[in-house]
């Protein structure tokens, strides 16, 4: 599999950019189960306004991850530009007979989330600086982690599908599951992790256009609840978990072995017969 990858700077720190930047672009590997092998550096620099060290600090906190994936950086390419971008192109490995998609799951299913929601919106604080500093860390924390340990555990628990939560926000891929396979995603609202402090953002209007963008387009998908209660589940994430459907008994034993390993994951829903919009929120 090939994927690819780029993003502007969420950050101040170039290091933590560029782990955060390679971070985002092996998702896509691990949400269909595979394990990336080698990648490229794909840097968009503007050599006029920034020191080299700035780029050599992204480049290192890229090879940083890589490092931590298992996979081996093979080249790259650097173009001078106006504004800053890094990225990477991906090459993963996986069995054809257990490709994980993200348009397979069943009715029946319960649906896991293994990190929670809120990156888009503290990113757009961290840049006006109204970030709280607690909060800003956590952020930064979950943007760095890596997808590989859930990207483990869902093949070896038999997942039916699974997606990365990125750019469309929490409703807008779960929305796209559920039409994949024609199915409807009940949601609890309730228990659908968002950072602490978040919603603390939406008050002060620290919203990134991105989750109105998502929240116009995918909003006509969703009914059980509308409103502001929903603005983190649009929220464009950078480096978001994994949104998983499995059996009711995989999803236990995913769940378990995930606390046992002190990793992150909740059950958020289920899945069932397609009836009415593909989101219904209780």
């Amino acid at each position: 599999m090939e994927t690819t990858d780029i993003i502007t700077p969420l950050v101040d720190d170039p290091f933590t950019f560029g782990r955060i930047a390679a971070a985002n672009a092996l998702s896509d590997v691990y949400a269909m189960g595979g394990r990336p092998v080698t990648a490229m550096n794909l840097a968009f620099f503007p050599a006029c306004s920034l020191p080299t060290s700035v780029l050599a600090a992204i480049l290192a906190g890229g090879s940083d991850a890589l490092k931590e994936a298992g996979a081996c950086l093979v080249g790259g390419h650097t173009v001078e530009d106006d504004e800053l971008k890094f990225g990477l192109a991906v090459t993963g490995l996986i069995d054809p007979a257990r490709i994980v998609r993200n348009c397979t799951s069943r009715p029946g299913d319960l649906l896991v989330l293994t990190k929670p929601l809120g990156t888009g919106i503290v990113s757009t604080a961290i840049k006006a600086q109204m970030a709280p500093p607690a909060l800003e860390a956590e952020a930064i924390r979950w943007m760095c982690m890596l997808n590989s340990q859930a990207a483990q555990l869902l093949l070896d628990c038999g997942a039916s599908a699974a997606t990365d939560v990125t750019g469309f926000g929490f409703i807008g891929h779960a929305c796209e599951m559920a039409l994949g396979a024609g199915v409807t995603f009940r949601i609890e609202l309730a228990k659908v992790p968002v950072m602490d402090g978040v919603a603390g953002l939406v008050i002060d209007g620290m919203i990134p256009a991105g989750c109105y963008r998502n929240r116009d387009y995918y909003g006509r998908l969703v009914s059980g609840i509308s409103g502001d209660p929903l603005l983190p589940l649009f929220d464009p994430q950078t480096s978001g978990g994994l949104l998983i459907a499995l059996a009711a008994k995989d999803a236990r034993e995913f769940l378990a072995r995930s606390q046992a390993l002190g990793a992150f994951a909740v059950c958020i829903g289920e899945v069932e017969a397609r009836g009415g919009t593909p989101i219904v929120f209780s």
